[in-house]
């Protein structure tokens, strides 16, 4: 590795540049030269966070108040456990009703107070695994899943709106009325189409862009709240189709 100074005024800062390697894509020591340059990785290990991710719903929070303390939270893709350590702050966790139980497809380190399971969302028997984890309705479902690129533009926008949707159908089953769902997507177009699918449940739905969420990406996060509740027809599982 090499440092650059850079800067005028007196002032200076180092950017370290990371030599080739052999056995080491050009993609991953582009991604490792700019996790060694980003200033929210920094902050998260000096303030303890799991990840950088955790600065993402931070920011929202801090805009939006979405977690509050003895709530029941569900976190949807949740290693490295970033998510559910800022939820945890928040809620209270470990004192009262408040509750956190997550899943990934990767193992997350056991977090006091919270429990996880390493499982596929998208199994069949997922969402009925998480609800009995958390033993009643959800004040909030987070969602920070995303599948692994392809580099294909369209195909990656369509994999993670595909998660996003699943994500949106256990979120209405699981929400107690008047709870909220935050939901990282891709900018591609299809994403306006969700967001007219959520305002038929939440009174206000909202996209996002955190400061933590790097310039150069197409994430975007959609905010839903003020879930209206399960219609009477769903709840007893009919079907209102013509």
């Amino acid at each position: 590795m090499t440092q650059k100074k850079k800067g005028s005024g007196g002032q200076r800062s180092l950017h370290v540049r990371v030599k080739t390697a052999r056995g080491r894509t050009t993609s991953s020591q582009r991604w490792l030269e700019r996790q060694l340059n980003d200033p929210y990785v920094a902050r998260a290990k000096a303030e303890g966070f799991r990840s950088r991710a955790a600065f993402k719903l931070l920011e929202i929070d801090e805009k939006f108040k979405i977690l509050k303390p003895g709530q029941r939270i569900v976190d949807l893709g949740a290693a490295p456990g970033g998510w559910s350590q800022v939820a945890a702050r928040r809620i209270g966790l470990g004192r009262g009703r408040a509750r956190i139980v997550g899943i990934d497809l990767l193992p997350v380190e056991p977090m006091p107070g919270a429990e996880f399971v390493q499982m596929d969302f998208l199994d069949e028997a997922a969402p009925a695994k998480l609800m009995e984890m958390l033993g009643g309705p959800a004040d909030v479902v987070l969602s920070d899943m995303a599948a692994n690129a392809t580099g294909h533009k369209r195909t990656d926008h369509l994999r993670i709106m595909s998660l996003a949707e699943a994500a949106i159908a256990f979120a209405r089953e699981i929400l107690a009325p008047g709870g909220a769902f935050l939901c990282k997507v891709l900018r591609g177009g299809t994403e306006h189409t969700l967001l007219a699918d959520l305002k038929r449940d939440f009174a206000q739905v909202r996209h996002l862009k955190p400061g933590a969420s790097r310039a150069d990406s197409a994430e975007l996060f959609v905010l839903a709240t003020g879930f209206r509740g399960r219609s009477e027809e769903e709840s007893a599982g009919g079907d209102d189709a013509d």
